[in-house]
């Protein structure tokens, strides 16, 4: 197994470790309950060094991306930040992204763990056509996340970067905690608010250390990865090798807006461009559970109420916010109306359940 530059931390926190993605990471610290609600009601730090960073650039990166991505690169400025995906040859998704326009033909990809070397090769067999420059930077760099409705008091303490003026999908350039050259970034995996910190791996410990010192009035907690799932899934955000994957159309995804039909030729357009003309036959849905307090997980059958099969599970949690389980999962899009009533079958017994409007929880902003 891999470690990130806070592994150590984390074990001298007590943390539950367990293998991620081939990484040593935090599961759960003072447990998954206690690290969501913090997230929720004030902040939460989350190690996520164990991402993806790859940097594409020269005169034919924007081609490249364009090519490779589903959403439309070309209305990225300089210092926006922009959510996509990596459609493969047959309508499936290779994998979801965010893209970071650094420069004007330089490009910062951020991509999932479990996925680094699978899209590093994806990228360089389309670029065979291109002949961007290529550089994985992912061993170089270590991602912090600072969640929830404090994290931009937490932050501000200790950067000179004038958070008010970032905006969601935004990012700056800038110090953090004595640390240069820390892309300070206005997204998340939580729905609550935050900023996601790119830092050099030598000065992960040093910034680590300040943020927990100027969260200590808003309570901050360390995160796992446990707490960062229950907070991705209450808000609808899909999970790489459970919502989608190779298989999965974003069309049938519910990503739809980052595909951007009309920008040009990239792959699995003409995929898209039918299904949307003809429509598709199954649709991924939330749904929460009507009778039952056990928790739906992935992979159990979704059945109509006379008994026949119309879809799956692809993941589901007991809402640390709502008190009760929740899940999504595909159906065949005759069932997807919200209201719909389903069955959910669990280990050959069967409890209903109803399609609801995502996400699951509202944040006041």
């Amino acid at each position: 197994m891999k470690s990130t530059a806070l592994s150590q931390i984390h074990i001298n926190l007590g943390a539950k470790m367990a293998e991620f993605a081939g990484y040593n990471m935090p599961i759960s610290y003072a447990g998954i309950t206690d690290e969501h609600l913090a997230v929720r009601n004030g902040v939460g730090l989350f190690d996520v060094s164990h991402m993806g960073e790859f940097i594409i650039s020269g005169e034919n990166a924007m081609p490249l991306i364009q090519y490779i991505t589903s959403n439309d690169a070309s209305k990225l400025e300089i210092g926006d930040a922009q959510y996509s995906c990596f459609p493969n040859k047959e309508g499936g998704i290779v994998d979801d992204l965010i893209v970071y326009r650094m420069g004007k033909e330089k490009f910062l990809l951020v991509v999932n763990a479990s996925n680094m070397e699978k899209d590093w090769n994806w990228i360089k067999d389309n670029n065979e056509i291109f002949g961007a420059e290529m550089k994985d930077i992912s061993d170089d760099i270590a991602l912090l996340a600072v969640q929830g409705p404090k994290a931009d008091e937490t932050i501000q303490k200790i950067t000179n970067v004038h958070l008010s003026s970032v905006k969601f999908y935004d990012f700056r350039i800038g110090n953090v905690a004595g640390v240069d050259n820390v892309i300070v970034s206005a997204t998340g995996y939580t729905g609550s608010g935050g900023f996601e910190l790119y830092i050099p791996k030598e000065n992960a410990i040093q910034v680590w250390d300040a943020l927990m010192e100027a969260g200590k009035e808003f309570g901050i907690q360390p995160c796992g990865l446990g707490a960062r799932d229950t907070l991705r899934l209450e808000m609808g955000y899909c999970l790489y090798g459970n919502d989608i994957n190779d298989t999965t159309s974003p069309i049938e995804a519910g990503l739809g807006w980052i595909t951007k039909l009309k920008k040009g030729n990239f792959n699995s357009r003409t995929i898209f461009q039918q299904q949307k003309a003809d429509g598709i036959s199954r649709k991924l849905v939330g749904f929460t559970m009507l009778e039952d307090k056990r928790v739906p997980r992935r992979g159990y059958g979704i059945e109509d109420l006379d008994g026949n099969p119309i879809g799956e599970v692809s993941s589901g949690t007991s809402s640390p916010t709502l008190g009760y389980p929740i899940g999504m999962g595909y159906v065949q899009k005759s069932f997807s109306k919200i209201g719909s009533e389903i069955l959910i079958v669990m280990r050959k017994k069967k409890f209903r359940a109803k399609v609801v409007k995502l996400p699951f929880v509202k944040i006041e902003k």
